[in-house]
């Protein structure tokens, strides 16, 4: 599927993504123009100036990061990385886990805001891919597993659970 392709006269969910997601960097970043190239490079340039202001004010202390899934954890390493900052994690702890030395201020101002939009948007868009294959290729019916009041009888007379 193509980032920026339209199909039948709709952009494809990929490129919505993709589009939502430039729209959230620009409003972060507080780029003028989302579009072209050089007002986004200089938007980031801004948000990385204002990083270094906040350095100066706020100094940098260790934050941990828990993260539920490896597609948060990989998008909020990409900001970090983005935004010069070096994220790690240390021997034995989770793999969901990201460490980041970094001002308070810019996490509350910039990055935490701008990774749970960007969480989101990524996350309504893997449960659609996901649904979308699963209906294709395993079984049309992709819906949730009824509830039901109690537990029933297992065939070897032991209660499920």
């Amino acid at each position: 599927m193509g980032g920026t392709g339209v199909r039948g006269g709709r952009m494809t969910i990929e490129a919505q993504l993709r589009d939502k997601m430039r729209k959230i960097e620009a409003l972060f970043a507080g780029a003028g123009t989302v579009g072209e190239r050089l007002a986004a490079e200089a938007a980031l340039e801004r948000v990385r100036a204002r990083l270094g202001e906040l350095e100066r004010r706020d100094p940098a202390i260790e934050m941990q990061f828990s993260l539920p899934d490896q597609w948060s954890r990989r998008l909020l390493l990409a900001l970090c990385r983005r935004y010069g900052l070096k994220p790690y994690r240390y021997r034995r702890q989770r793999l969901t886990t990201v460490m980041v030395r970094v001002p308070r201020g810019f996490v509350d101002q910039v990055l935490w805001p701008e990774f749970d939009e960007l969480n989101q948007a990524l996350t309504v868009y893997l449960n659609e891919v996901t649904l979308r294959v699963i209906r294709e290729e395993v079984y049309a019916d992709a819906s949730e597993a009824v509830e039901v009041a109690q537990a029933l009888p297992s065939s070897n007379g032991t209660a499920a659970g």
